[in-house]
């Protein structure tokens, strides 16, 4: 018997979009566990809140014509990669109102102040993953599954269908990478 997201990502790429709210109704809790390990993870630097982060990554993704999200893996390192784009398009226009001198009035909170500080520190890890991306995918997979949708090493083997040990390689060898590309740059 299939599986009810399996089900349900089928009929989207079928074309019924009806079932696509019935897919995050289902995954929902699962997807706000993921935003909320990874906006917990940015302490300070948070200005999305969990339910935000989670409706805005739903929107990106009902926004796409023809769905081709293949089966529940594939589709939560969409919804990763989606949570990824949020947060730096996000640092991205925060950067781009200081730079134009645009200052909207906000009452004082750190989470505010330090997305400015990090922007540039975004857009460069970026950047590094959208080269690493090039090299090895997986790779990239792997850090938007652990560090932006906060999965573990033992839900990121599931999701990705490998073992943890190769998990566990993956990770080292990506950290090492965009260590290195970061400070260098």
């Amino acid at each position: 018997m299939t599986a009810p997201i399996t089900q349900l990502l089928e009929a989207v790429r079928d074309g019924d979009r009806d079932s696509l709210d019935q897919l995050f109704a289902l995954v929902y809790d699962e997807l706000r566990g993921q935003a909320h390990r990874h906006l917990n993870r940015a302490g300070h630097a948070r200005t999305l809140n969990t339910t935000a982060l989670v409706h805005e990554a739903y929107l990106k993704l009902a926004a796409c014509e023809q769905p081709d999200w293949e089966h529940r893996r594939h589709f939560f390192c969409v919804a990763a990669r989606a949570m990824r784009q949020i947060i730096v398009d996000r640092a991205r226009r925060r950067l781009a109102q200081k730079r134009e001198g645009r200052l909207d009035r906000v009452d004082f909170d750190e989470k505010n102040v330090a997305v400015e500080e990090q922007a540039d520190q975004l857009f460069a890890l970026d950047a590094a993953l959208a080269q690493l991306e090039s090299m090895d995918a997986r790779l990239v997979q792997v850090i938007e599954l652990r560090f932006f949708a906060g999965l573990s090493v033992e839900d990121t083997a599931r999701m990705l269908e490998v073992s943890e040990r190769t998990i566990k390689r993956d990770w080292r060898v990506a950290r090492a990478f965009l260590h290195r590309e970061l400070n260098t740059g």
